[in-house]
């Protein structure tokens, strides 16, 4: 399975958060799953570091790749496709990061890893 880590779920497994469900730190784990982290999520993070609504113990710059090479998370860059492919998504969720997440899993046949119960409204596959 190809996952694609929601900004939540990837903070809550660097930090091995009890938040994380039994099913995704399994799913996670599994040796056959390959897992990916969106440059949307590293957007999101530097931008709330920033506000100062999420503390981290390193600068975004270098927690998020150290953190994602540590625990062997692939980088998905944000793509033509999926930015276009967010217009044809309806209005359930007015997260445009999550919007993004949502029109990467679609364009690239990724499942999201995520406990958003608005993530799972859309025709994106979701497992939490």
């Amino acid at each position: 399975m190809k996952l694609l880590l929601d900004t939540c779920t990837f903070l809550w497994i660097v930090a091995d958060a009890p938040q994380l469900s039994r099913r995704a730190r399994a799913l996670f784990r599994a040796p056959e799953n390959d897992v990916f982290l969106s440059a949307a999520s590293a957007w999101e993070i530097a931008i709330k570091h920033a506000l100062g609504r999420l503390p981290l113990p390193d600068d975004p710059s270098r927690f998020v790749p150290e953190m994602r090479e540590m625990h062997g998370i692939e980088s998905l860059p944000i793509d033509e496709a999926s930015a276009l492919h967010t217009l044809r998504l309806p209005t359930v969720h007015r997260d445009p990061f999550d919007r993004l997440l949502v029109a990467q899993a679609i364009v690239h046949g990724l499942t999201i890893l995520t406990p958003d119960p608005l993530v799972t409204q859309y025709p994106a596959l979701s497992v939490w």
